[in-house]
């Protein structure tokens, strides 16, 4: 299977439904109030799906590799986080041992990736000026978002 775009990648997809998890937690009342906790564990987040996204767009995998490396540590970050507002009464452990998991489980899948691509042999777009990945040919739609809730 060709990828193309990085919306294409299952660990892109699920950093970003983590993301959307860490946002819509940090809006509720006591979280939100912890401006420097709630601004700093998003921006991680972000992070992560951010840098598989500026990896992949550089076309050469070492570059990719290091990118994905920089979203490992940022998963990192993030499940440390999530301890620190546990802590504070932010957050139920129902809702921090489920992001936690989730947290452990992109970072193993990204583990997985990088040791995809170094098994792989392939050295990216940028140094294979005839691939296929290098012509774009169709076009990504954002996938539509769950509705909100009338309280949010």
């Amino acid at each position: 299977m060709t990828v193309r775009y990085f919306e294409e990648l299952e660990i892109w997809k699920e950093a970003r439904r983590l993301t959307g998890e860490i946002c819509q937690l940090t809006k509720t009342s006591k979280f939100a109030r912890d401006f420097s906790l709630t601004g700093q564990i998003r921006r991680a987040a972000i992070s992560i799906m951010s840098n598989i996204a500026e990896g992949f767009e550089r076309g050469g995998n070492q570059e990719f590799i290091q990118f994905l490396y920089i979203a490992k540590g940022s998963c990192g970050e993030v499940r440390s986080q999530v301890y620190i507002a546990y802590d504070q009464g932010y957050l139920v452990q129902l809702d921090a041992d489920k992001l936690i998991d989730g947290l452990k489980r992109l970072s193993i899948m990204i583990s997985n990736f990088i040791g995809y691509i170094q098994r792989s042999g392939m050295r990216g777009r940028k140094f294979n000026v005839s691939s296929p990945l290098a012509k774009p040919t169709r076009i990504v739609k954002l996938e539509p978002r769950s509705p909100r809730s009338p309280t949010d």
